[in-house]
C-alpha cells in the first residue's frame, strides 16, 4: 500500500519500520518539527517529509495518524480537508474513531510500549482495528495481517476500557520499577538485582492468572512487615511513596479476598 505517516514519535517510528519491512511504500512523513520528520524519513528511506499540514500529499491510499491525543483532536479536521475520499486512521488507544469526521475513517491501534531507541518485533503485537465502512475494515485487516499475527476488530467503546487496562499493566507497573530504582540508588544497590524478579513475575502470568500469581506481605496482610516498610519510606522522606505503598497493599489484599 501507499501510505502517508503523520507523526514521528515512538509509535510512529516503530510502525514505520514494520510497514517498510512488510513491503509497503511510505510516500511521506509528517511531523510538527521538520527535524523529527527528516530523521524518521532518513531512517526509513522515505524521500518526502514535511512539517506543514498544507504540504501533506493527496496521492496515498492510507493516512496513518500517530500523534499525541490532544494534538489529534486539534488538527483532525485540518488533516482530512480536501481528502474526503481518503482513508484516515489513528493509532490512539483512548480516542474514538469518530475523532475523524470524514466518511472513510478508522483506528489502527497496536497495543505495546514503544520507544524510538528500541525497534520492536511487530509479529506478535496485538493490533486492534476499527473502520466506519466495511470495505475499509477489510483493507485494514489485510494491512494488519502483513505486520502481525494478532489482529482484533474492536469498537471504540471496548477499546477505551482496553486502554485503561493497558495503563495499569504497563505504565503503572513500570512506574513501580522506577520507584524501586529510586530506593536502590539511594543506597548504592544496582537495579540489575531486580531483573530476575521482574522476569519471573512476568513469566508466571503467562501460565497462571495475575491474581493467583500475587505474593508478598499484602496478600497475607502481614501488618508487621508492611508497617516496617512504610516506616522506612517515611524515614527516607518518601511520603508520597509511602502513600502509594499503603494504597497498593490495600488493593492487593482486597482483590485477593474477592471472589
Amino acid at each position: 500500500m501507499r501510505i502517508t505517516l503523520i507523526g514521528a514519535g515512538n509509535l510512529a517510528t516503530n510502525l514505520g519500520h514494520a510497514l517498510c519491512n512488510a513491503g509497503h511504500e511510505l510516500v511521506q512523513i509528517y511531523s510538527r518539527t521538520l527535524e523529527s520528520a527528516q530523521i524518521l524519513a532518513d531512517a526509513l528511506g522515505v524521500k518526502y517529509f514535511t512539517n506543514s499540514i498544507a504540504d501533506i500529499n493527496n496521492c496515498s491510499e492510507l493516512y496513518i495518524v500517530s500523534i499525541k491525543d490532544a494534538a489529534l483532536s486539534d488538527i483532525a479536521s485540518q488533516l482530512t480537508k480536501d481528502k474526503e475520499d481518503k482513508l484516515f486512521v489513528h493509532t490512539a488507544g483512548s480516542m474514538a474513531m469518530d475523532t475523524f469526521t470524514c466518511p472513510r475513517r478508522g483506528v489502527f491501534y497496536p497495543m505495546q510500549t514503544f520507544s524510538k531507541q528500541r525497534i520492536v518485533d511487530f509479529s506478535n503485537i496485538p493490533l486492534f482495528i476499527e473502520a466506519a465502512e466495511e470495505k475499509d475494515l477489510r483493507l485494514l485487516h489485510q494491512l494488519a495481517d502483513t505486520i502481525t499475527n494478532s489482529v482484533y476488530e474492536m469498537s471504540s467503546e471496548d477499546r477505551k476500557h482496553l486502554h485503561v487496562a493497558a495503563v495499569f499493566c504497563c505504565n503503572f507497573a513500570n512506574h513501580c520499577s522506577a520507584l524501586s530504582a529510586k530506593i536502590l540508588e539511594k543506597h548504592h544497590i544496582p537495579f540489575s538485582v531486580m531483573l530476575p524478579l521482574i522476569d519471573e513475575t512476568t513469566r508466571k502470568i503467562h501460565t497462571i492468572p495475575p491474581k493467583q500469581a500475587q505474593t508478598g506481605p499484602a496478600v497475607r496482610y502481614d501488618e508487621n512487615v508492611m508497617s516496617r516498610h512504610v516506616s522506612i519510606l517515611h524515614e527516607e522522606g518518601e511520603e508520597q511513596m509511602a502513600e502509594i505503598y499503603q494504597l497498593l497493599s490495600k488493593s492487593i489484599h482486597q482483590l485477593s479476598k474477592a471472589d
